[in-house]
């Protein structure tokens, strides 16, 4: 029974009363990208856009978008929770609600967020729930957080293509949500750009081998 209780508060998202309390400042995290050498948290450049992914442990989600031609900067953090300025060890906890994301600001004219949503869909496996591979927890699901109604029909009709695509090749349900961009809350220093500080460091990514069409909305930049 034990085991039982541990195991559901970690794949259920708790409600906003039971969840932990935080605090009033955000946490210290670093200042500038490790790879890139340009500031987390701005300013950005004129037209540049951001978007907002979790899609497992952030670490390999990261390196991901950081590599992707024409994303400008990413940083990792916490959203899609209740809990203010949380720390990595309450996220794990399950008592927060928050998700692992990464925040990607990229030039529209050098990549679409069409492509980075194709990247998003294929560099895990989105029919998970909970989970991400034996990662388990609420901070592991699928999401998509949308800045604009453009990236929300983006997002939408991204994931209705990607699943008749993997319901073909016999995948389950893909569990993905789409929601408005909650709070960001940056993570620690030691989480930025962490698989460029480890090399051999833990990814924990891994997805379905089937190709996710991109399926450009109207303005879809």
């Amino acid at each position: 029974m034990f085991l039982f209780d541990v195991l559901s508060k970690k794949i259920a998202v708790p409600k906003a009363e039971d969840a932990l309390p935080g605090r009033d400042k955000a946490i210290a995290t670093a200042q500038k990208h490790f790879v890139s050498g340009r500031p987390l948290k701005g300013p950005y450049p004129e037209g540049a856009r951001t978007a907002l992914f979790g899609l497992g442990c952030f670490w390999g989600a990261e390196r991901i978008f950081w590599e992707t031609a024409g994303v400008w900067v990413t940083a990792v953090g916490y959203a899609a929770g209740h809990t203010p300025n949380p720390t990595y060890q309450e996220v794990c906890s399950g008592g927060t609600g928050h998700n692992e994301v990464v925040l990607v600001v990229y030039d529209p004219d050098q990549v679409s967020y069409a492509n980075l949503l194709r990247r998003f869909f294929e560099a895990h496996n989105p029919t998970q729930g909970m989970r991400q591979g034996n990662d388990v927890g609420t901070q592991y699901r699928s999401g998509i957080y949308v800045f604009d109604d453009m990236q929300r029909q983006a997002a939408e009709r991204a994931k209705s293509a990607y699943q008749e695509v993997l319901t073909v090749k016999g995948h389950s349900r893909v569990t993905t949500e789409v929601t408005d961009a909650p709070p960001f809350y940056f993570a620690e220093d030691y989480h930025q750009q962490y698989l460029a500080k480890n090399p051999g460091g833990y990814c924990g990514l891994g997805g379905t081998g089937v190709t996710c069409p991109v399926v450009p909305a109207e303005d879809a930049s």
